[in-house]
């Protein structure tokens, strides 16, 4: 580290994007195995939404105990410990799937392995990066997702990402921050143990570690809209992501194998446009041609209307390559969303910015168990009513779900949300 010019918290960002990115490698290449073998074995529908939205119910658990932790003990070594944790628990996902309780058990020990890291990733963020560059870096780090899901039949060592953090990830020093208060990140940000006080900058006095405000997150509107945009957002990308693969076989008759490069189109779309999110979000808020409130209300009301007719319209699409187009333009503006809502976390609550990341990627969990088991559910019903899954009428409903979604979360940000410091 002393022997680059690299700063060190871009150094940090790109570790958190490599996480991000080595964990969703996994989530989708699990996906797209499971949803190939079980296609091949007569596994019935309502079955595979089970299975697949296992994940997601263990991921759901760790969200909040995974940012309180973060707030506790630090960012950097809960990170360090979750990923090690959740890569250990890979090896007890069995290969066969009539064994369905250890199936069961390791996919439900793997996500909440996974609970840790986004609270914890958050932590470390807030604490680094300073507000001009929050929403750039933000959206770089969760790129990272839609990178590793478009990666998802490649093979990334997750051992080498934990050598890397263990050697680079430290936390920010106070000589590096000297506005660390007045700025929202750096060392002011730090837990505090025990009763121990610690000097900031602001006329020299000492403050101890706060009580976590947990009665005030909880009733707090502008806390809600971003948990009700993490839901909506998880349960567009989870049902993509789990079924899109059924739909392409069943209704175009078409396997992953014949799409080609094709099939990762929607991801890397979304790492594009993430990040181009980021760029433009940070531009307009240190040129100050917009607010940080309207600029985070602008891009999230783009990305999610956007997206919601682009879902809408994906049945209405016969052929592969409008399937492909809509399914991109859905996903990749919902990334571009994510300057919005996804960075709020940091605008309200920097010291917290853990804590709240916990509460509503809890509610960007429950979505994925919600949306995945549910569209099992649709499914298997269409079939009861001897409705043909091979026509895209079956499919309707899993995609205006979502659609409708896009535009009630959109309005609720509009309506509550807020980029102004509200958690001291």
């Amino acid at each position: 580290m002393k022997r680059t010019n690299i700063p060190k918290r871009h150094v940090i960002v790109i570790l958190t994007f490599i996480c991000t990115s080595v964990c969703y490698i996994e989530r989708v290449g699990f996906s797209i195995a499971y949803t190939a073998a079980s296609d091949a074995t007569g596994v019935n529908q309502t079955s595979k939404g089970m299975i697949l939205s296992t994940f997601y119910y263990g991921d759901a658990c760790s969200q909040v105990p995974g940012g309180w932790a973060a707030q506790k003990i630090g960012g950097r070594r809960i990170l360090l410990l979750s990923f090690v944790l959740w890569s250990i628990t890979c090896a007890f996902v069995p290969l066969d799937l009539n064994r369905v309780t250890i199936l069961v058990i390791a996919r439900l020990l793997v996500g909440v392995a996974q609970g840790f890291i986004f609270p914890s990733i958050h932590t470390v963020l807030a604490q680094w990066v300073p507000p001009h560059e929050r929403s750039r870096s933000v959206s770089l780090t969760t790129s990272g997702m839609y990178f590793g899901a478009a990666a998802g039949m490649l093979v990334l060592p997750s051992a080498i990402w934990s050598v890397l953090w263990f050697k680079y990830a430290i936390d920010p020093p106070r000589s590096e921050h000297p506005k660390a208060t007045a700025a929202g990140f750096g060392e002011f940000l730090l837990p505090i143990k025990g009763n121990q006080k610690t000097k900031v900058e602001n006329g020299g006095h000492s403050i101890s570690s706060p009580k976590i405000p947990w009665k005030k997150i909880i009733f707090s509107l502008p806390v809600w809209a971003i948990v009700v945009n993490n839901f909506t957002f998880h349960y567009a990308l989870y049902v993509l992501m789990n079924w899109l693969p059924t739909y392409f076989e069943l209704d175009l008759q078409l396997s992953l194998e014949d799409m080609g490069s094709s099939k990762m189109m929607p991801y890397f779309n979304m790492f594009l446009f993430s990040n181009i999110g980021g760029v433009i979000a940070d531009h307009l808020i240190t040129r100050r041609v917009l607010s940080v409130t309207r600029t985070r209300k602008l891009l999230n009301t783009i990305g999610f209307v956007v997206a919601s007719f682009a879902l809408m319209a994906l049945p209405r699409f016969g052929t592969p390559g409008g399937v492909v187009f809509c399914s991109s333009m859905a996903l990749g503006f919902l990334a571009l969303g994510r300057a919005g809502f996804a960075v709020n976390h940091m605008d309200v609550a920097p010291r917290y910015a853990g804590i709240v990341m916990g509460v509503s990627n809890t509610a960007g969990t429950l979505a994925g168990i919600i949306g995945v088991d549910l569209t099992g559910r649709i499914l298997e019903a269409a079939k009861a009513a001897q409705l043909d899954l091979t026509s895209s009428d079956s499919w309707r409903a899993v995609f205006i779900i979502p659609g409708s979604l896009c535009i009630f979360s959109s309005i609720f940000f509009l309506l509550f949300s807020t980029g102004e410091r509200i958690f001291d």
